[in-house]
């Protein structure tokens, strides 16, 4: 049977990922183009960077519960054989799903929150074009905030599939592993 508390911090986890991811997504970094009329640049001001700490928490959060449900569930590749069914090919098939969209989502937040943090640094003359004050593409922390869904589905799903193939294996022999040949003598 599949452990509710289990499902449960899974669950709770997920949600402060998703939350976190779109907080970040509404918080990412805006710059303006400032000019200096005392020595005649434009530069790049940048805002708050907090969306940078909000990826990196979604990041780990969603880290934690994955880390969560392999251990709970041996990473399905270790402990005891699954009983052969329809739940174990669910639980194959949900397993591999789960990994996919763990990596999209953490490839989505990672990747939002190191580009989010850089800043351009250079400085342009008046008379030449503004400078190019680069920040994130709209969505990076969106995508991965419906990826983090995704994965909290999936992977909860996993576990409960998991927990029925691994309850209900029966060995294929009985209680006695040698050969019977109390019926013969």
């Amino acid at each position: 049977m599949a452990s509710k508390l289990l499902l449960i911090v899974v669950f709770v986890l997920d949600l402060i990922a998703f939350a976190l991811a779109v907080a970040a997504e509404q918080r990412r970094t805006t710059a303006t183009i400032k000019q200096d009329p005392e020595v005649d640049y434009n530069y790049c001001v940048y805002d708050s960077d907090i969306a940078t700490g909000l990826g990196v928490g979604s990041f780990l959060f969603l880290m934690v519960s994955q880390v969560l449900i392999m251990v709970a569930s041996r990473c399905f590749c270790c402990g005891k054989a699954l009983s052969p069914g329809g739940s174990r090919a669910w639980a194959i098939v949900l397993f591999v799903t789960c990994w996919v969209t763990f990596i999209i989502a953490e490839s989505c937040l990672l990747a939002g929150s190191v580009r989010n943090a850089y800043h351009t640094k250079y400085r342009t003359i008046f008379s030449e074009d503004p400078p190019s004050c680069e920040t994130l593409r709209k969505g990076v922390f969106g995508a991965g905030a419906a990826f983090i869904v995704f994965t909290g589905i999936v992977s909860e799903l996993y576990y409960v599939y998991y927990s029925k193939a691994n309850d209900s294996f029966r060995p294929p022999y009985g209680k006695e592993t040698g050969v019977g040949m109390g019926t013969y003598s």
